[in-house]
């Protein structure tokens, strides 16, 4: 172990992840999540030498806040902070402005907080969290790593809106993408995986949690993604509704909600939240539904179903030679009714699940968990590293 490590720090829509990296091994010295943030089962966690601790968050307060100043106070309890050589920050949206990553300062967080638009439950969390690593560690060269980066080599027929062309020109509106760290990084090993290099590789990567995205990967990059000019498009989420007639929104406003209360809905009460009425949470779906209750059941099926048609839609965009179908996130890596509902509708492409290896890639195990005989592909866990890809970026830099 070496004795200069990145804290990461990855703060999303309802979570708070961070790792301190190895930048020499690739370990992670200490990680950790708050999770359920506004929920009453709200915790933080963290994994040391092999052991894990768990406490409760507090109900009330800004958890986010909460969980940041925890975290800090543990690193200094480890001795940890005084070994870190950078900060790596995870960003949602980059827009056009950030293609790639940079070293962070004022003007640097200025124009996260200015794309807010574009990732409206994130960036100002991303934001935030820069600006207290920054308050804490002054003196440490930090840096933001965007999550739409990697989609910058989509197509114009991927990325564009059928708008009137002066509305990009002017306002930028176009498909941007999210979790492009997570896409590249599960791509990347996929690809080792199947004994191929990246460039020469296919894939559709599932990137389920909270917050949930699909990418199509020919040879290596990003070619469509399932996310939108926000994180508000694509399959059903956590408290997010997915795709969406906009004549919606034009209809509620006829009668006579405001902007405020629309967007609130479509972010904050929609997805397994709305469409159940109990939780945002896929495991408390699963516990409802297998208890009878049928809106939980509804929740499940319509996520499900929103799934696999967006995989079945990017096997054109991969086009011919698909090499494998990757789950990952929080739900994609441990959520067996999903991955096994998921495949049953993508028999019709020849997959067969493999009951028992489908079992036993949960937890953080990788593992093939079908296969197609038509197709020659297979559909596999891979546990997604975003903090590694992180770090990775940041000692690149320096």
């Amino acid at each position: 172990m070496s004795n200069s490590y990145v804290l990461v720090i990855n703060s999303g829509s309802s979570s708070l992840k961070f790792a301190v990296i190895d930048p020499e091994t690739g370990d992670a010295v200490v990680s950790g999540l708050g999770e359920c943030f506004g929920l009453p089962e709200a915790e933080i966690s963290w994994k040391y030498q092999g052991e894990k601790t768990a406490e409760a968050i507090p109900a009330g307060g800004d958890h986010h806040q909460y969980a940041f100043e925890r975290i800090v106070k543990l690193l200094d309890t480890l001795g940890l902070s005084e070994k870190f050589v950078a900060v790596g920050h995870r960003v949602v949206a980059g827009g056009e402005a950030f293609k790639g990553t940079v070293r962070v300062n004022e003007e640097v967080v200025a124009e996260i907080e200015r794309l807010a638009e574009l990732a409206p439950l994130h960036n100002k969390a991303n934001a935030d969290g820069i600006r207290a690593a920054m308050e804490v560690f002054p003196s440490l060269p930090q840096f933001a790593i965007f999550d739409t980066a990697f989609h910058q080599t989509m197509p114009a027929k991927a990325f564009m809106y059928a708008l009137p062309h002066e509305i990009y020109d002017e306002y930028k509106v176009r498909r941007y993408g999210a979790h492009g760290t997570s896409h590249y990084f599960v791509s990347r090993e996929a690809a080792k995986a199947l004994g191929k290099s990246a460039t020469d590789c296919n894939v559709i990567t599932v990137h389920l949690g909270n917050g949930a995205s699909i990418t199509a990967v020919k040879n290596g990059e990003s070619v469509d993604t399932s996310m939108g000019l926000t994180p508000l498009a694509g399959v059903m989420m956590g408290t997010r509704c997915g795709d969406l007639d906009p004549s919606v929104i034009e209809f509620l406003m006829r009668k006579g909600w405001d902007q405020e209360k629309i967007f609130t809905t479509l972010n904050k009460k929609s997805g397994f939240l709305g469409l159940s009425g109990k939780t945002s949470d896929a495991r408390g779906i699963q516990e409802a539904m297998e208890a009878g209750d049928e809106r939980a059941k509804l929740a499940f099926d319509v996520f499900n179903y929103r799934v696999a048609k967006y995989i079945a839609s990017y096997m054109v965009s991969v086009g011919e030679g698909l090499d494998a179908i990757v789950f990952t996130g929080g739900i994609g890596e441990n959520s067996l009714p999903v991955r096994h509902e998921v495949l049953n509708y993508l028999k019709v492409f020849g997959f067969v699940e493999d009951e028992k290896g489908n079992e036993a890639a949960r937890f953080g195990q990788s593992g093939i968990i079908a296969k197609s005989e038509v197709m020659g592909a297979v559909a596999m866990v891979i546990p997604t590293n975003e903090e590694l890809v992180i770090a990775q970026d940041c000692v690149s830099l320096l």
